[in-house]
């Protein structure tokens, strides 16, 4: 039976330190880059905190790594996730979840989540690392998604693409919104 994949904050903790190091930057440097408070990323770093999704991509964003660095275990083993399963993220401003599927390899550079929306507020984002792509399909519900100047309603099935790395937003039109998210970054 292969081991249990670490807890995700465990797994945030030891990728934040990773990364940072790897940089060779502070706590105080990187939280003033991110600008998220030291006590929160010292928190993070020693495993006891709770980040929100935008918490971990302005980490991300400050350090040069794509979110899935972040928050998916160091692992080339096979690995089944389970629905419900896997590292669950939720956002500050909308209900919204996101669970990293897959993360690419160094060489692919693309990373597949499952997201979960629910009517209320937009999930909105600066943007990602440049020239970073989304790819989102429908799955169920109804969605309003792009760049802010851009936005396109998606139906079940329905595909759109669009740069990732501009402001863009998530917004669910219909309850029990879900779809596959697949960032691709340099």
């Amino acid at each position: 039976m292969p081991p249990e994949p670490p807890a995700p904050l465990a797994t945030i903790a030891a990728a934040l330190r990773r990364e940072r190091e790897r940089v060779g930057i502070s706590l105080t440097e990187l939280a003033r880059r991110a600008g998220v408070a030291k006590s929160t990323l010292s928190q993070l770093e020693s495993g006891t905190g709770n980040p929100s999704v935008e918490t971990l991509w302005a980490l991300g964003v400050a350090l040069g790594v794509p979110f899935s660095r972040l928050v998916e275990p160091l692992d080339d083993a096979v690995r089944v996730i389970r629905a419900g399963d896997g590292p669950r993220v939720r956002s500050e401003q909308a209900d919204f979840t996101g669970t990293l599927l897959s993360a690419g390899a160094a060489h692919l550079r693309r990373d597949v989540y499952l997201i979960e929306l629910e009517p209320g507020a937009a999930r909105a984002t600066d943007g990602h690392t440049p020239r970073s792509v989304e790819h989102v399909v429908v799955a169920a519900g109804r969605l309003r998604v792009g760049p802010e100047t851009a936005l396109v309603e998606l139906d079940p099935g329905d595909y759109a693409a669009f740069p990732g790395d501009a402001p863009h937003r998530y917004e669910a039109l219909a309850p029990g919104t879900f779809a596959v998210l697949i960032l691709e970054h340099p």
